[in-house]
Formats: structure tokens, C-alpha cells, sequence
């Protein structure tokens, strides 16, 4: 159950005086927050649902007469400044539930801000536990962590809207979740989809070039024509939302990654030789150059998936 309206102002009193957490909780797990944008920059795109951007990864939102869902939170200042606009928005209503696409801290650090505004919180299974021991860092020491997870598929309604979570294999990480609004048809892909930019590969979260094909793939096929997908990511002054032409044009550029790779190897070029060629893809020239080495930066990521497996 949902807080009680009482519960919800209050909690939400507290975050705006901020005594609700403290503002170094929950660190990203990606080294630096991804992308800026205006304050309480509300969106909607069709049938109550749109996208909030503000700081970290692009949020999810249904508002609708009979409820409140979201879809990650960017960090905790920003998660609280979208609680604020969605209950102008909802006539104060309180969440019903807010869900993980995965579990780096630009998308999921503000769900401390959630605590006492929500009783709900769903992630996928593998996510939820990357939340609580992220892959080569340390656990938050105050974190708002899932109360509900799934391993293939979770589904609910708020209202008129019928919501699905489906995790379709590792990609970006392993615990990736496509979050589907089916009356509104509209997707949110979380960090499967960056738009126009080089995305983070955390293979040490399980993440895998190919399978991030894969999943994309299935993502376009699980949906319509018509559908309006909300991407985690977009390069400066790029939308972050787009078709499936969009998903599709990423899945070329993935597979422009590792072919290249592949075609060093075969040239005979060592992993070290490649490391160094951070010029524009040829093809992708958009996307700019790899920028300086690093674990999860797509060129060395798909060097080690090209030569190691």
C-alpha cells in the first residue's frame, strides 16, 4: 500500500528542508554523473506519461487519475525536485511505485528521496543485488533499496496504465529492465539506449557487447511502430526520446565497435595497439572520438570481448 496522503506531505515537507538524507548518500557507481539539464524540466509525451530531466539519467513518469509511477531517480537533490513537480502535477498524490531500469547511481542514488513517498520499489533481481554490492565499488552507506524484484518480467497497473518490467538478457549490465507503459505505449530503456553518444559498458557488472545487441533487437520486436521510446542518455543538444530507427541506428553503431576491433585483430594489431586508436569510428563519426582508456568505454570493452571472450 501507498503512503497515505498525511505520509506523503510530510515526507515530501521533510525533503524540501532537507533533513529527509544526507547529500553525499548513495554515490553514483559511474564515476561522474552523465548529462545536465533544466530544473524540473517535465516532459509529457502521450496519455500521462513523459520523462523528467534534470541531472543523471532521463526519468520516467505516469501520472494519471488513479496514480504515480516513475522510472529512476538520478540523484538524491534531483529525485527530490522531481517528487516536488509530480505532486503539483497529481493534486499531491502519493507514489505508487517507483522502478530500477538497472542500478548505477545516476539512475538509482535518488531513490533515498523516495522513502516515505513510496512503499514500493522494483528492480530486476540482478539489479537490486548490483544495488546493494555494486561490482567494484562500495555499497551506499543509506540507500532506498527494491522491495520487489523479478527475473523475466514484472507487470501492474496504476490506474488505467498497464506497466511492464521485462528484462530481455545482459546488455549494459546484466540487471537491465525495459519499462513499458502498454495504453500510453511509450518504453523506457534505461542505459540500453544512448543516443548519439558513447554509453558505458560495465562488464564488470555483467555487461556484454553482443548481448546488448541482442537486447536491442528484442526490445524493437517486444513493441510497435508506433511507440515512443525514452532513452537513459542522449549527447548534448540530442533528443532523448526518439523511434525505433533510433535503437536500431545504436545496435549498428555497437556492431561498428566490435567489427573494427575485429579487423585490427585480424590485421594482426595487439590489444595495446588498439587501445590507442581513440579516433571517430569511421561510420559513427557522430559519437565523437573513444576519449582516454578506461573499463568501461566501449573500444576497450569490446577489445577484450573481440580477444579474450
Amino acid at each position: 500500500m501507498s503512503p497515505s496522503r498525511r505520509e506523503f506531505l510530510a515526507a515530501t515537507a521533510a525533503l524540501a528542508a532537507g533533513s529527509a538524507l544526507r547529500p553525499g548518500a548513495a554515490v553514483a557507481s559511474l564515476g561522474r554523473p552523465l548529462g545536465t539539464s533544466h530544473r524540473r524540466d517535465f516532459t509529457e509525451l502521450r496519455d500521462n506519461v513523459g520523462f523528467f530531466t534534470e541531472r543523471g539519467g532521463t526519468i520516467g513518469w505516469l501520472v494519471n487519475g488513479d496514480g504515480v509511477a516513475v522510472v529512476d531517480s538520478q540523484f538524491p537533490e534531483q529525485a527530490q525536485n522531481c517528487i516536488a513537480g509530480l505532486a503539483e502535477r497529481s493534486g499531491e498524490r502519493a507514489v505508487d511505485l517507483l522502478l530500477n531500469t538497472h542500478h548505477h547511481g545516476d539512475h538509482s542514488a535518488g531513490n533515498i528521496a523516495f522513502r516515505g513517498v513510496t512503499d514500493t520499489v522494483v528492480a530486476h533481481r540482478q539489479a537490486a543485488e548490483h544495488m546493494r554490492n555494486p561490482p567494484g565499488g562500495s555499497a551506499p552507506e543509506d540507500q532506498y533499496f527494491p522491495t520487489t524484484t523479478f527475473d523475466d518480467a514484472f507487470t501492474t497497473d496504476v490506474g488505467a496504465e498497464r506497466i511492464h518490467a521485462r528484462h530481455f538478457g545482459p546488455a549494459h549490465t546484466s540487471g537491465d529492465a525495459v519499462v513499458t507503459f502498454e495504453r500510453a505505449n511509450v518504453a523506457h530503456m534505461g542505459d540500453l539506449m544512448f543516443h548519439l553518444r558513447h554509453p558505458v559498458v560495465d562488464r564488470a557488472a555483467g555487461a556484454t557487447l553482443r548481448g546488448w545487441m541482442e537486447v536491442l533487437r528484442a526490445a524493437v520486436d517486444a513493441h510497435d511502430g508506433d511507440t515512443i521510446y525514452i532513452f537513459g542518455h542522449a549527447a548534448p543538444d540530442q533528443p532523448v526520446t526518439g523511434g525505433a530507427d533510433a535503437l536500431l541506428a545504436f545496435r549498428e553503431y555497437l556492431g561498428g565497435v566490435l567489427a573494427f576491433v575485429e579487423a585490427q585483430v585480424a590485421a594482426g594489431r595487439g590489444p595495446d595497439e588498439i587501445a590507442g586508436m581513440r579516433d571517430p569510428l569511421p561510420g559513427f563519426e557522430q559519437y565523437g572520438d573513444f576519449g582516454q582508456p578506461g573499463g568501461r568505454n566501449p573500444l576497450d570493452v569490446a577489445i577484450l570481448e573481440v580477444t579474450e571472450g
